[in-house]
């Protein structure tokens, strides 16, 4: 059996160079959804095709009808019998705007010092590029002080999480069986519970997303020669969702919560233990006060409680000025995040029906469709579990704590449905980490546990006597 404690040695030594080749890659402005970087996105996947293949892996770089996909495959040791660990991440990144907002350029990297001590500051900091050099940095250790890693490993990159993932679903289901060949899948995209407490992501709630139109007359109206007369789409439109809560918090749709379970008493009072900071959890986005079903702790409405939100809304004219018009019609973006059990396709058309039920005269909808996937509860007592617990209590020297997060990560529930693999998601960015928003941000000191711990994680993995044990 290999030994850790010299790579982990050796990782604690090399970590300045580590944070060169991170800065380096957070250098290739690898943003998905704009066209225009396109070659910049496939120079990403190209740079951490040549890494992995220089560490030992068969990597290929895959083309796709979008950006391409990375799948990379290290044999392990001879007569290695301990699971085949499938590591899965991006290598997109969002696009920056509002630039204005950002203190330096954010594709410039720059370290900053703060109350952790150093921080990288750039965009993709922590999403996903940091993460993914903690794992990519735990090879490299490994490889460095044993020429070999220990166990049986497929990596995993795509380059289009930031704009939805459209070419991962197809790429799995024409290449399961080499993919599924895997025992478990190890997700770095998530975090850690503080900056000293690592967490393990057991619960995510699940997505569907639509775009309404409400169209009423047929063209843009003068408000002096039809106000008051006519249907207004957009005093229609904002009545309607209005009528999507009422005074407490409860969302108004008919059969929404019919297949919302509630967490038992022990996963509540785990919950409890936990002393999450309300306070601060608020103050650091400058509110005071949370909002949300009455009766429940912020807790659960952001782990295990549904939601529907208006995230944009717009119609008529909104130039400088005054424009005195009725128009033609008006439009909102809903997402709704679902609790484990909730069937996005029952709640598309409940949501539906709401509307339906709510159309004026001589007025109807039009809807888009942006994406549905479900609610994700992965077993958190297997022996794959156990050890990642282990190896990142080997690093951080106290438990775990499991936790749930209230967005989604599709590709878990995708794992399942095409590879039948489950997933344990392991992170270790911070709330506060401005993912998707100006000046993200990255502690180097998640970033250095994060590596070591990987490190530890691999050990403890390959350890486990048989795939399965």
């Amino acid at each position: 059996m290999l030994s850790v404690d010299p790579v982990l040695r050796h990782l604690e030594q090399d970590f300045d160079n580590a944070v060169e080749r991170y800065m380096a890659l957070l250098r290739i402005p690898s943003i998905s959804t704009d066209p225009a970087y396109a070659a910049e996105t496939r120079r990403a996947g190209q740079s951490l095709t040549d890494e992995l293949a220089a560490l030992g892996f068969k990597a290929t770089l895959h083309d796709t009808q979008g950006h391409p996909i990375i799948v990379a495959h290290y044999p392990g040791p001879e007569g290695a019998k301990g699971p085949h660990l499938l590591y899965y991440g991006h290598y997109d990144v969002q696009p920056p705007e509002p630039l204005e907002l950002w203190h330096s350029p954010p594709f410039e990297p720059v370290i900053v010092e703060a109350e952790h001590g150093p921080r990288m500051v750039a965009r993709g900091a922590v999403d996903d590029k940091g993460q993914v050099r903690t794992f990519m940095e735990a090879f490299r250790g490994w490889h460095s002080v044993h020429g070999k890693l220990p166990a049986r490993i497929t990596v995993l990159l795509e380059g289009e999480e930031e704009s939805g993932s459209p070419s991962l679903p197809p790429f799995l289901e024409a290449h399961k069986a080499e993919l599924g060949a895997a025992d478990v899948a190890i997700v770095t995209d998530t975090n850690s519970w503080d900056i000293d407490t690592p967490a393990i992501t057991y619960m995510l709630r699940g997505m569907m997303y639509v775009e309404v139109t409400l169209h009423g007359p047929s063209r843009d109206l003068h408000s002096g020669l039809y106000g008051g007369a006519v249907v207004n789409p957009i005093n229609a439109l904002t009545k309607i969702l209005g009528q999507l809560h009422d005074e407490r918090g409860r969302i108004q749709i008919p059969g929404f919560y019919d297949d919302v379970v509630e967490i038992d008493p022990a996963e509540a009072e785990a919950w409890r233990k936990l002393h999450f900071d309300e306070k601060r959890f608020l103050g650091e986005i400058g509110l005071a006060s949370s909002v949300g079903e009455s009766g429940r702790t912020v807790l659960e409405r952001l782990w295990s409680r549904p939601t529907c939100d208006i995230n944009g809304i717009w119609g008529g004219y909104t130039g400088a000025g005054a424009k005195t018009v009725i128009a033609s019609h008006a439009s909102a973006k809903i997402s709704c995040r679902l609790a484990v059990a909730q069937d996005p396709e029952r709640v598309f058309a409940e949501l539906k029906g709401f509307l339906d039920a709510r159309t004026p005269p001589d007025c109807r909808w039009e809807i888009k469709r942006f994406g549905a996937s479900p609610g994700i509860r992965v077993p958190t007592d297997n022996p794959y579990m156990t050890a990642v617990r282990a190896g990142l209590k080997d690093i951080f020297r106290r438990d775990a704590v499991l936790t749930g997060i209230g967005g989604s990560i599709p590709v878990v529930g995708w794992m399942q449905d095409y590879l039948g693999l489950d997933s344990i998601m392991v992170g270790f960015g911070l709330e506060d980490d401005r993912i998707h928003s100006p000046n993200e941000k990255f502690e180097l000191k998640c970033l250095k546990n994060g590596i070591l711990s990987h490190a530890a994680i691999l050990a403890r993995l390959a350890g486990l006597s048989s795939v399965g044990a």
